[in-house]
């Protein structure tokens, strides 16, 4: 049984894979200034890992969404994430409001995947 760690430092692996399973640690935006362009920014992110350990969204099967301020967020979040999302794929999803590790930071992403075949 081999376990794989992409982009890995000493605190965290961007990505895991196991047993054909892909595990992407919580994604935040670099840069953008309000939830719409960090859930797209987060989102490309995303992309970019999930086909580095061989999958796509198209193979989600559960994702947690973190808001810093979900009354504001919810939204406009749920608008870019529906738009990206290809219809009939959508995983399992939970979306709650917590304190993130930068005040700048209003939302963060991890997913868990299966790779494709």
């Amino acid at each position: 049984m081999t376990i794989t760690r992409i982009n890995s430092n000493s605190r965290l692996s961007g990505a895991v894979t196991f047993q054909g399973l892909v595990f992407l640690s919580g994604q935040v935006p670099d840069e953008g200034q309000d939830v719409t362009t960090q859930t797209r920014e987060v989102l490309a992110k995303i992309d970019a890992l999930l086909a580095e350990a061989g999958s796509d969204k198209d193979h989600l099967l559960n994702a947690t969404i973190y808001l810093k301020n979900i009354q504001d967020g919810f939204a406009p979040m749920n608008d870019v994430w529906s738009a990206w999302l290809t219809p009939g794929q959508a995983p399992t999803r939970t979306t709650l409001q917590a304190e993130l590790a930068r005040p700048s930071v209003l939302v963060e992403i991890s997913v868990i995947a299966v790779r494709r075949p």
